[in-house]
């Protein structure tokens, strides 16, 4: 089938491009800048610099992975704004493209798989987290929200729409690793504030799995929470981390620290919630890697 991507140069996107090339799906791939990005995807895709574009080129299935990352500068008003709209607006794009297939061709894409994220629940606590926890009312949640009631727009032209609510992807080459490896590997990490924090994550490789496993399932709907079984706090994390490395944690960074640098984006650090991915175990999804050992072995080792 034709599969239209979008965020299809990120991390998750180029691992999910591979994935689907090598299954023999066709590859419409948006980015605004197509030869820049040509070496990082699988030869053959069709690559356009708008969403739009596509119109002359129906999808059969869509997967939503665009929105600059949470997390690479302190919140501003005007960043806050700018992580809305880079999530919001191409979504719209995609609500758009499949009213003017309806009207122009009469068809529309069978199903579309949105990013969302694990912050769409806020700051969660101790308590553990399904796709029926009611969520905090914070900065993260009400993004997640508005960029999942932009996509769920494109059932009124009878899409299946699947939101995916990821946790921390880990992989090589990029994700939440990219900026933990250094510190610890020179034996100088360790945990954030008090350590309590859970932190929902997910290897890229089940991620990606978890991606095709919902464009393939017709009767698999609304929210999912994309994260391995067994989440971990911080500290645990800090600590599986370091000894996977073969050197130690014992460097914590006070909250107040993270919290003059980062401003309300050190909420990112600071908080979490106990994310479990209880509607993909029900579907009957199996992870390859459960555990975060299992998962950072095979990454690191």
């Amino acid at each position: 089938m034709r599969v239209l991507i979008t965020g299809g140069s990120g991390f998750v996107g180029q691992r999910l491009c591979r994935r689907l090339k090598e299954a023999g799906h066709r590859l419409l791939v948006v980015s605004r800048e197509p030869e820049q990005v040509r070496d990082r995807l699988p030869e053959g895709s069709d690559i356009r610099r708008s969403v739009l574009d596509f119109v002359d080129t129906p999808p059969d299935a869509i997967v939503n992975l665009a929105g600059e990352p949470i997390a690479a500068k302190r919140w501003s008003d005007d960043q806050k704004k700018r992580l809305i709209d880079s999530r919001v607006n191409i979504t719209r794009d995609l609500v758009t493209l499949c009213e003017q297939l309806q009207s122009s061709q009469g068809r529309t894409p069978q199903v579309m798989v949105s990013a969302s994220a694990m912050g769409y629940y806020g700051d969660q606590g101790e308590h553990e987290v399904t796709e029926e926890t009611p969520p905090h009312d914070e900065f993260a949640h009400r993004l997640c929200k508005r960029w999942e009631d932009t996509a769920r727009k494109v059932e009124d032209y009878g899409v299946r729409v699947a939101l995916l609510r990821i946790g921390l992807v880990l992989d090589v080459g990029g994700g939440s690793l990219e900026k933990m490896l250094p510190p610890f590997k020179m034996g100088l990490g360790g945990r954030f504030g008090d350590g309590k924090q859970f932190m929902p994550w997910v290897h890229r490789e089940d991620l990606v799995r978890a991606i095709i496993f919902l464009l393939e399932r017709d009767d698999l709907e609304g929210p999912f929470n994309g994260s391995a079984p067994h989440p971990v706090t911080n500290a645990e994390f800090s600590r599986t981390l370091a000894k996977q490395l073969g050197r130690p944690a014992i460097f914590p960074v006070p909250a107040i620290v993270l919290e003059t640098a980062f401003g309300e984006m050190s909420r990112l650090l600071l908080t979490g919630a106990d994310m479990r991915p209880a509607r993909l175990l029900e579907a009957g999804f199996e992870f390859k890697f459960e555990t975060l050992e299992a998962a950072l072995a095979d990454i690191l080792g």
